[in-house]
């Protein structure tokens, strides 16, 4: 029987196992695995074992591999064959509770509550940043496993314990066994829905590149009564540089900037622009009504699909209370830029550097320093993985799935392509509201109900 063929048993049977699918995740939720806190470190090898223990129980021939930090998680299985294999990746460790004292109940005593509209949620720290996201893709394995006696296609489990803190070890783990993991396909569910009904393929994620620009002008901060006039001020310099990088529509002035950025295809654009994304909606949340970005773009293409260049941080001269007129000898900003599509960081980096140098007057000095640096990835909207997944996503939600980047990072998606030359798919159920990284996080059970039976129609389409 095809997995395609089994797809309709499978399903029934993750409705039928839906309460002992539950008990499962709750034990996990259980284990305090904070990765960033050495405190835990032995309750972040708890996890890994559970999760090792529980994939062996599926077929999976599976090892708990040492790193630096917290061990990775590596599980294998599946038929041979001519599907495509793919790479699931996850983490087990979650992120501190505090402050303690506003959970409504402890942080690692799961429970399922219910909302004022009604809607279940499980509650419980890594509900679902990330375990109840990864329970969706283990329950659906386990729902092929039970009907068919095998997974539907060759899969490789990657289940980390370090992404709360950066996943500093990951990245040599996956250059250093680049031949084990050189697989077909990439699949990730640490992502989100549109809305509660509406499911989403996020098909890119931004790149970065942060930068640290000091100017120095004098040899020491002046008396402005005394020197006031006739000395270079080098937070007026900076203040007119950071001004220079955006003109008056919104648009990043620096040369080159813009090279390898595409247009969105028109049905994408229009899927998006029928989302509607208005300033009451976004914006008036925290306290704002104009969109300042690129004026001749919709929001959500500023928010998800556009580069940016952003001002984190400018500092210079006297900052505490009352009053002391100097002339600073240093100003400091620290500048990001998010990138998409082909944009080169290395370039994008080289390009601000001579931009800030070309705009130094006399008795002004620089010097930058450089902090992160990643590309974007995206996948290609022509990937027929990509289309198989969106069409198995909304025969399960009833609705079309959206195709849509995101605006933040993960950098080991970059290094999926990078070092293993593989798209990543990322799919994944969580919701605005689920407090995530917050006090009472929670993931609603629609989401982990539904979100494991999408990883089964996922599964049977890639293995088709």
């Amino acid at each position: 029987m095809s997995p395609a063929q089994a797809l309709p048993a499978v399903l029934d049977k993750i409705d039928a196992e839906l309460d002992h699918s539950l008990e499962r995740l709750f034990e996990f939720l259980r284990i305090q695995s904070i990765s960033t806190d050495p405190a835990y470190k032995d309750q972040c090898r708890s996890a890994a074992e559970y999760v090792a223990k529980d994939l062996s129980g599926i077929g999976f021939e599976t090892s708990v591999r040492p790193t630096g930090g917290h061990p990775i998680v590596v599980g294998k299985g599946g038929p041979d064959g001519s599907a495509p294999r793919v790479l699931f990746y996850g983490h087990y460790d979650v992120q501190p509770v505090d402050p303690v004292d506003l959970w409504e109940a402890p942080p690692f005593a799961p429970r399922i509550a219910a909302l004022p509209d009604g809607r279940k949620i499980i509650v419980a720290r890594g509900a679902c940043d990330d375990k109840g996201q990864v329970m969706t893709f283990v329950e659906a394995c386990r729902a092929f496993a039970a009907v068919t006696g095998q997974l539907p296609l060759p899969i490789t489990m990657m289940i980390e314990g370090e992404e709360e803190c950066g996943s500093k070890h990951l990245f040599g783990f996956v250059e250093d066994n680049a031949a084990e993991f050189k697989l077909d396909l990439a699949l990730v569910c640490d992502t989100s829905m549109w809305d509660p009904a509406t499911p989403m393929v996020t098909t890119s994620l931004r790149g970065l590149v942060y930068e640290e620009v000091r100017l120095t002008c004098a040899d020491r901060d002046l008396h402005s009564g005394l020197f006031g006039g006739a000395a270079q001020n080098p937070l007026r310099v900076l203040a007119r540089i950071l001004a220079d990088m955006h003109d008056e529509n919104g648009r990043v002035t620096i040369p080159g900037f813009y090279h390898g950025v595409s247009e969105l295809p028109p049905d994408i654009r229009a899927d998006l622009k029928r989302l509607d994304l208005t300033p009451e909606n976004f914006l008036a949340q925290v306290g704002l009504a104009v969109p300042a970005g690129e004026s001749d773009r919709t929001l959500i293409e500023q928010i998800a699909t556009r580069p940016t260049a952003e001002i984190n941080g400018v500092v210079g001269g006297y900052t505490g209370e009352g009053a002391k007129t100097v002339i600073p000898a240093q100003a400091t900003a620290k500048v990001s830029f998010r990138l998409v599509g082909a944009q080169n960081p290395e370039k994008i980096r080289t390009a601000f550097h001579a931009f800030v140098r070309a705009r130094l007057p006399a008795d002004a000095k620089v010097e930058f320093k450089s902090f992160a640096s990643a590309p974007a990835t995206e996948v290609p909207f022509d990937s027929p993985a990509l289309a198989k997944t969106r069409a198995a996503l909304a025969a399960e939600w009833g609705k079309k799935a959206l195709a849509i980047g995101e605006g933040g990072s993960i950098p080991i998606v970059g290094d999926f392509k990078r070092i293993l030359g593989m798209d990543t798919i990322m799919v994944g159920f969580a919701l605005d509201d689920d407090r995530v990284h917050a006090p009472n996080e929670k993931f609603d059970l629609t989401s982990f109900h539904k979100g494991t039976r999408s990883w089964a129609r996922i599964l049977a389409a890639l293995a088709s």
